[in-house]
């Protein structure tokens, strides 16, 4: 047995809100909202519950029966929109899940981070024989940073919450965690921000007025007319490297585990690939949650019986900054 994801994790808030509420809120029409945004409906936390609380809650789904002392450590790799600013909830995360022999840290590259937490999980535990169990957890509540009144950025809309987790263990049963390809494009770092709340713009009463703790895209055009001509370029770059890296090719993909994205990029992606929407987890009822799609992606595909013995799966994904993301993973566990 090799190093890979024993088990995963979910959680979803009760709140709901679905492509007319959202049509409302935007001026889309709903069919626009569902057929070109790929989005039937989002979950969205209510003002009690925070990302280190929807991480937490995938945490424990994910551990189940498994004894928290036997956590070597604990990684957070969610949004970076968390309960506090200047604060790391790793350390809520490990005492609340009671994981007390293990240290706690966080890794985060916004929306392109799980195939990253997997390759850096992996590698700690080949470099280091003392770390036998891994818990990657990541929430997300970034529903709550969309400026509906902000034509910039008012396109994020499918922005939602979240928890889900995944553990990683040196002798995993159910799958093996092979290679990744990460690739940034560094150009982009200026363009998608909460532009007040940090060094730059420190909050006051006048950024608070002028709505300036919200997401925003500097310039939407220009962003547009420099990232098109790279973003799937770039997505099937990391997915072939990482194949090639492990020994495969793209026509070996049982399944792909990609970020929600608006539809036709989704659908140009899989062309891209040559696949098939049939090997593919859309979260056309979940909308995007910041690096937690993929994630929560392989575990829809292990809950669906989707995935069998020797099957592989990409796991990718891209973040503002701008980077892309993949890792391979190759299932082993019984088809369910």
């Amino acid at each position: 047995m090799g190093i890979g994801i024993e088990t995963t994790g979910v959680y979803f808030p009760p709140g709901i809100e679905n492509a007319a509420d959202l049509a409302i809120k935007t001026g889309i029409p709903k069919e626009v909202i569902i057929e070109k945004f790929g989005l039937y409906q989002k979950h969205v936390a209510d003002d009690h519950t925070h990302a280190s609380d929807l991480a937490i809650a995938a945490g424990r789904q994910a551990m189940g029966q498994i004894d928290p002392l036997s956590i070597d450590v604990v990684i957070y790799f969610g949004s970076p929109h968390k309960d506090y600013y200047v604060w790391s909830s790793a350390p809520k995360i490990q005492h609340e899940l009671g994981t007390k022999n293990a240290y706690a840290f966080e890794i985060m590259n916004v929306s392109s981070c799980f195939p990253i937490a997997l390759k850096v999980a992996k590698d700690m535990i080949a470099a280091d024989p003392s770390i036998q169990n891994i818990l990657l957890a990541g929430g997300c509540k970034e529903s709550e940073i969309v400026d509906y009144d902000n034509p910039r950025s008012r396109f994020m809309f499918n922005f939602a919450d979240g928890g889900t987790a995944a553990l990683v263990t040196r002798n995993s049963s159910q799958c093996d965690i092979l290679e990744s390809a990460i690739l940034t494009d560094g150009s982009f770092h200026d363009d998608v921000r909460v532009p007040a709340g940090g060094s730059k713009h420190f909050p006051s009463a006048e950024t608070v007025e002028e709505k300036r703790h919200y997401i925003d895209v500097k310039d939407p055009r220009s962003m547009k007319e420099r990232l098109d001509p790279v973003s799937i370029k770039n997505f099937e770059q990391v997915v072939r490297k990482a194949l090639h890296k492990s020994g495969y090719t793209p026509q070996d993909i049982k399944l792909l585990l990609p970020l929600h994205t608006k539809r036709s990029m989704f659908n140009e992606l899989l062309q891209s690939l040559e696949l098939t929407t049939d090997k593919a987890i859309y979260l056309d009822h979940h909308g995007h949650m910041s690096a937690l799609d993929p994630c929560i992606g392989l575990h829809f595909a292990q809950e669906r019986g989707l995935l069998n013995p020797g099957d592989i799966a990409v796991t990718v994904s891209a973040g503002t900054g701008y980077t892309w993301a993949a890792t391979v993973v190759r299932w082993k566990g019984e088809k369910k």
